[in-house]
């Protein structure tokens, strides 16, 4: 919060009992920040338009909120929070020429659709630089993650990485943990 600054619980509430999704640019922060502050965040569907947008795919050097604004052609009070909201709208609106829906469309697309994060606990030490090549992270176990390497992907892609986990990295038939997550879940703490 900023110093002398007090939110308007009620008009929160207001505004977010009716939401069917709550949209941030950054979700793994926003949420668990809100989640913090007010229960009224912990049952909303979320999605973040910083990972579910494809931004270089539309001609975007950065996904970064000052990226989006500038190379959209508007310009902006930056890090006022009202400000960031009604400038991210205005980019997430925009159509550029080409058969590519607005940005929009994708993000609440990437909303419906089920993700799994999948970890790869026990891996061979030796395996860590294929893990992080695939784009896996590593967590140490202090967030409530499983002490493993761990990857978030689109569920069609469940069988083919657990097929890379037992052919490339375990070399056997290992059976990793895995969680499915939807926008209700998704950019939660853990």
């Amino acid at each position: 919060m900023v110093a002398g600054q007090v939110i308007d619980v009620a008009c929160l509430k207001s505004l977010t009992e009716p939401a069917d999704l709550i949209i941030a640019h950054n979700a793994g922060f926003d949420r668990p920040f809100c989640e913090a502050f007010s229960q009224m965040f912990c049952n909303k569907a979320w999605a973040c338009s910083v990972s579910e947008i494809d931004w270089s795919a539309r001609g975007f050097e950065g996904s970064k909120l000052g990226y989006l604004i500038g190379q959209s052609g508007y310009f902006h009070d930056g890090h006022r929070a009202v400000d960031d909201c009604f400038a991210l709208l205005e980019v997430l609106g925009q159509t550029r020429p080409g058969p590519t829906a607005a940005p929009f469309a994708e993000l609440y697309q990437a909303s419906q659709r089920s993700r799994v994060r999948i970890y790869a606990e026990n891996s061979p030490f030796d395996m860590k630089d294929q893990l992080k090549a695939r784009g896996y992270r590593w967590s140490d176990g202090s967030d409530g993650r499983p002490k493993s390497w761990w990857a978030e992907l689109p569920e069609e892609r469940l069988e083919e990485e657990l097929h890379f986990l037992r052919t490339e990295i375990y070399r056997w038939d290992a059976d990793p943990a895995v969680k499915y997550l939807t926008a209700f879940d998704r950019f939660r703490a853990v």
